[in-house]
């Protein structure tokens, strides 16, 4: 084709996409004669971006801990990206299932990797000092991980074990936010009183958080994989990608996390070994107390009771 006619056809089809939606394609072609050329940091965004980050202290390493969750949202936000495909995608094909969910498990391998950052990155007495500023803000209010937990499994799943015998999928919604398996970590045990850390992260997101629920009750990752063909889903490569997601998530990434937060809160000899937040951290965080299984028919009864079991108490 030379030049002149892959010029026409490519404005036959600028011609055809702008009469789909009932628009002058002169006039559209006559404003790319105004438009500035993008830029790279026009396009990401950058100084926007890089003024995000605001300290509330005058020490150096709390910008390393501001950055670091930073990115660690907007990694979240990739995630749920790549899982809206699978859940939006009808008559989903095992091989692109399984790419997404390739995906999603890198993203979270490399968040496991990089609490090395934090690990590693902070001194530990300036983090002792700048932490106190942050009370009681804690990651726990992570609204993008609840999102991802919601759109991976059947909320059961996601149920405090000691209720979930109680519960089935026929339960409402507003009943099961309320016996989550992270709703114990922002209550008092002895009263039950919701901590304010908790009932200000409900204030925000409660409502998000129950549309998030009614959303995915059909079209999370558990529900997209059991719509599959019996054929499909006995396909070893997606179950293998099913279970690799479930243990990088769910013992994997948290142990890692709750390993980091060991050194500063109670190795360190420095801290009270309590959270920002006030939530029981530990208990909450370790994979053997809460059982968080995304996927518990892709494992065996042996495996699911040693859930956790082999990482450190």
């Amino acid at each position: 084709m030379n030049p002149t006619d892959h010029s026409e056809a490519i404005l036959k089809e600028i011609d055809l996409k702008f009469q789909a939606i009932n628009q002058k394609t002169d006039v559209q072609l006559e404003g790319l004669l105004w438009a500035k050329p993008i830029t790279y940091w026009d396009y990401i965004q950058t100084d926007a971006l890089l003024n995000l980050q605001i300290q509330r202290t005058t020490l150096p390493d709390e910008m390393v801990f501001i950055m670091y969750h930073q990115v660690n949202e907007l990694i979240f936000k990739m995630i749920l990206w790549e899982i809206d495909q699978i859940a939006e995608t009808e008559n989903i094909q095992v091989d692109f299932f399984s790419e997404r969910l390739s995906r999603i498990t890198r993203y979270f391998d490399m968040l496991t990797n990089s609490f090395s950052i934090m690990e590693n990155g902070m001194e530990v007495d300036q983090y002792m000092k700048f932490r106190n500023t942050l009370t009681p803000a804690s990651g726990f209010q992570s609204a993008q991980y609840r999102m991802i937990e919601f759109a991976s499994t059947d909320v059961i799943n996601l149920t405090d074990r000691r209720y979930k015998a109680n519960f089935d999928e026929n339960t409402d919604l507003e009943t099961s936010f309320e016996h989550l398996y992270w709703q114990a970590a922002g209550k008092d045990y002895h009263t039950g009183e919701k901590s304010y850390l908790l009932n200000e992260f409900e204030k925000k997101y409660k409502e998000p958080f129950l549309r998030q629920m009614a959303s995915f009750k059909t079209k999370n990752l558990w529900q997209k994989f059991i719509q599959l063909p019996l054929e499909d889903q006995q396909n070893a490569s997606l179950i293998d990608a099913m279970r690799h997601y479930d243990k990088t998530v769910n013992i994997t990434w948290v142990m890692q996390h709750l390993n980091t937060a060991r050194k500063y809160i109670l190795e360190s000899g420095k801290g009270n070994g309590e959270a920002t937040g006030g939530s029981d951290w530990q208990k909450y965080m370790h994979p053997k107390y809460q059982r968080r299984i995304f996927f518990p028919k892709l494992w065996t009864e042996e495996e699911l009771s040693n859930w956790g079991n082999e990482t450190e108490a």
